[in-house]
């Protein structure tokens, strides 16, 4: 219905002529439908390593690495052009460890609870169990990561062989301090990881040198090249042990790896065939519903990773990613 006309007299500021009375959005808002987005996990992050990560199933909770005792034990060899006929060929053998290194899957784990009566009555658009278990797999895989690089046991921070660690030469990661990585990994390397600061801190340093990386596209993601290298950023490479560092500065490290077990490098591991599995070394089972309505799932990660050969992995450390070039900065 129209509204009655209205004039003003007298007044310096001009007041519409009409007031129109109509439905006002509060009200229509009742009868709208609403466009909803899942539930966003604002701290997950792309996971590049696990996918840049050549995995392993296991039949069985246990990986054993086999060596030789020397990684340089070779037979002696007769070469029949060079030696007169007649000469005996040489025998021997090469000696195996006599205890090798077993490595054991890890579990990660996590409880959900789900209130049926929840389920049942607010489960459009989107299905409440789904979405919980959904969420509570995002932060297994994220925890499995940060497992990955940090684990003690077996993370690629604590398994890098003697000599396979050295530090930069002035404190921001140089394209020479690359280089040098890549003449400790040079069989065939698979990938840098750097903490996104460190990337930065990189760019930096090659911007100043004149000599900016190259980029490609791959996995699902663009990527800097250095020497035909991906490198590949992760924040599970802690800068001063934090992975959302508050300052500018600080120090990390970057990793040069080569993956893939027929090039006797770095694997990722992970357990096969387990009761209710959903994903790469993911179980899911119903534990029950209790007296009260709830049902509590449980979720399992196994993981764990394996060093096969001591020049597949190599550390630059005491990386500063603080430091600028531009001197107004």
């Amino acid at each position: 219905m129209a509204g009655n006309p209205t004039t003003t007299f007298g007044s310096d500021r001009p007041e519409p002529l009409f007031h129109v009375r109509a439905l006002g959005p509060d009200a229509a808002y009742q009868l709208a439908d609403i466009t909803k987005t899942r539930a966003q996990f604002g701290a997950l992050s792309p996971r590049w390593p696990t996918r840049f990560l050549e995995f392993k199933a296991l039949p069985t909770a246990v990986y054993r690495v086999n060596r030789v005792n020397e990684d340089n034990e070779q037979p002696d060899t007769l070469c029949g052009k060079d030696d007169p006929l007649g000469n005996e060929i040489p025998q021997g053998f090469i000696p195996y460890q006599s205890a090798p290194r077993e490595q054991r899957l890890s579990c990660i784990s996590t409880i959900v609870n789900v209130d049926t009566r929840v389920q049942d009555s607010w489960s459009q658009p989107y299905d409440q169990t789904s979405e919980q278990i959904a969420l509570a797999v995002e932060a297994l895989k994220e925890r499995q990561e940060t497992q990955l690089l940090n684990n003690p046991e077996y993370g690629l921070l604590h398994n890098l062989a003697d000599g396979m660690t050295i530090p930069t030469r002035h404190g921001p990661p140089t394209p020479d301090d690359l280089d040098d990585l890549l003449s400790m990994v040079w069989k065939e390397p698979s990938f840098f990881l750097a903490h996104p600061r460190a990337l930065a801190a990189f760019e930096r340093e090659c911007t100043k040198r004149g000599v900016p990386p190259e980029t490609t596209d791959m996995n699902g993601g663009r990527f800097l090249l250095w020497r035909g290298v991906p490198i590949v950023p992760t924040d599970k490479l802690y800068v001063e042990g934090e992975q959302r560092p508050r300052g500018p500065g600080g120090r990390t490290s970057v990793l040069l790896v080569r993956t893939g077990e027929s090039r006797r490098g770095v694997l990722g591991l992970y357990q096969a065939g387990a009761p209710g599995e959903q994903s790469r070394g993911l179980s899911l089972r119903l534990r029950g519903i209790d007296d009260h309505g709830v049902a509590s799932y449980l979720l399992n990660l196994y993981c764990a990773a394996a060093v096969l050969s001591d020049d597949a992995l190599a550390c630059l450390s005491d990386v500063d990613v603080g430091v600028y070039n531009d001197p107004r900065v």
